[in-house]
């Protein structure tokens, strides 16, 4: 076997794997700022050198071949290997580290964002670039060092717990304003919200306060907290919702809590592939995140 055409170029190989990430050699172009031709052109190369097809036809789109699939879950992983290989390269090159975090949005904006000059104070020589990702991280894409995420598995990744979530009750004081401290029946009156990620957790608050959940009056849900919180302000029902993202609100008296607050049975924590944890950068981060004081920020 020719050990060069097992060996193909990595333009060649960095056309290919975008193309079949997208399914789309327009797509795949804008990412590698080349032009859609070239992309389609250093495909057909390569397939000339392996002598497969790894795409086909389905009208105007482009859609993986079986061996296509095969050759691109093989491939992706090195990919982001040789990415990471170079990024701790150029970590340690380098005075300016960079770090690049996921993170649930609301999650990033209440509580590590307000934090985050405390990081930078104390690690000014390194840059930490966020991601909003409500799905779970896919770090075999490699554009990912690690992540702030909720969740009880992760196999294959390095966890450090963080803080573990409950969930409180709030609603614009406009709506029991009247009527302080409101009930659990009243509460049971209102429209209740909740955002649909996260567990039903309204039957085992109607449960523990003697009610019957068959009297829940089911509002609409929300893909993100923060529009939930926006929402119960707005006085369009009441939330059950993580304390610790609510805090400012309930601070400054926009919000009220009604109760002891429920355990999700869910965890914030810091995740990341283990052949990340060389990353100077991750490290800075992994100990000053741990340490961190848990307390509201003032």
């Amino acid at each position: 076997m020719n050990y060069r055409r097992l060996t193909p170029s990595m333009s060649l190989l960095l056309a290919f794997e975008a193309a079949a990430r997208h399914e789309s050699y327009t797509r795949a172009a804008q990412e590698l700022s080349l032009t859609q031709s070239a992309v389609s052109r250093q495909v057909q190369a390569l397939e000339a050198q392996l002598g497969i097809a790894l795409f086909r036809r389905e009208g105007r789109n482009i859609v993986l071949t079986d061996v296509g699939r095969l050759y691109l879950r093989e491939l992706a992983p090195a990919l982001a290997q040789i990415r990471n290989a170079t990024l701790q390269a150029v970590a340690y090159g380098s005075e300016v580290g960079t770090l690049r975090l996921a993170l649930l949005p609301t999650f990033g904006s209440k509580w590590l964002l307000p934090r985050l000059n405390r990081f930078y104070a104390a690690n000014p020589g390194v840059q930490v670039h966020i991601h909003s990702r409500i799905q779970a991280v896919d770090f075999a894409a490699g554009d990912i060092d690690a992540a702030i995420s909720v969740g009880s598995e992760w196999p294959d990744l390095v966890v450090h717990p963080l803080l573990d979530e409950a969930m409180v009750v709030v609603a614009s004081p406009a709506i029991f304003a009247s009527d302080l401290p409101a009930s659990a029946t009243a509460i049971a009156e209102q429209t209740l919200l909740q955002v649909a990620s996260h567990p039903p957790l309204w039957g085992a608050w109607f449960i523990r306060h003697g009610l019957d959940p068959a009297r829940m009056r089911g509002g609409p849900s929300f893909e993100l907290t923060s529009h939930l919180i926006q929402a119960v302000r707005a006085g369009i029902g009441v939330g059950l919702v993580p304390r610790l993202l609510v805090e400012d609100e309930l601070r400054q008296g926009q919000l009220l809590s009604f109760g002891e607050t429920i355990a999700s049975q869910r965890t914030y924590c810091l995740v990341y592939p283990q052949r990340n944890a060389v990353l100077p950068s991750l490290d800075a981060f992994r100990r000053w995140v741990l340490d961190e004081p848990r307390t509201p920020v003032e």
